[in-house]
């Protein structure tokens, strides 16, 4: 017979205590680059990776933001408008640097966001730092 008990300790929160905190995203899109030569210039499609890193003080919650909330706020403020969609329609010119800079927009005021990465498949990806 074993015996498991379960110790709660005390959790002290430090004043200075700053973290950062990122939650991955996915969405599938399709995009073509105008006056571009070279395969991007053609109708294609991805499967983009969001990165969104937050950052702050752990309130008295424990938590920075909690990962839920952060969820809720990207799903509706970016990924609703951009998956499975043709992003043409939305961006003049669909680089992933416009795509970044307009999410770094959706979110503006709505979480502590110190970075946002966005991965166009696998191995290539641009990053706003703010």
């Amino acid at each position: 017979m074993f015996i498991f008990l379960h110790l709660i300790l005390p959790q002290k929160q430090k004043e200075h205590c700053f973290m950062r905190l990122c939650r991955e995203f996915y969405f599938d899109a399709a995009h073509y680059i105008p006056n571009y030569k070279g395969k991007c210039e053609k109708l294609h499609g991805h499967t983009y990776k969001l990165e969104i890193v937050i950052e702050g003080g752990v309130k008295k919650d424990g938590m920075v933001v909690d990962f839920a909330k952060m969820k809720v706020i990207v799903e509706t403020a970016v990924l609703e408008k951009l998956d499975h969609q043709a992003l043409n329609e939305l961006f003049e010119t669909p680089t992933a640097e416009h795509i970044l800079n307009w999410i770094a927009e959706q979110l503006k005021g709505k979480l502590p966001v110190s970075s946002i990465k966005l991965w166009e498949g696998q191995g290539k990806w641009a990053e706003i730092l703010l």
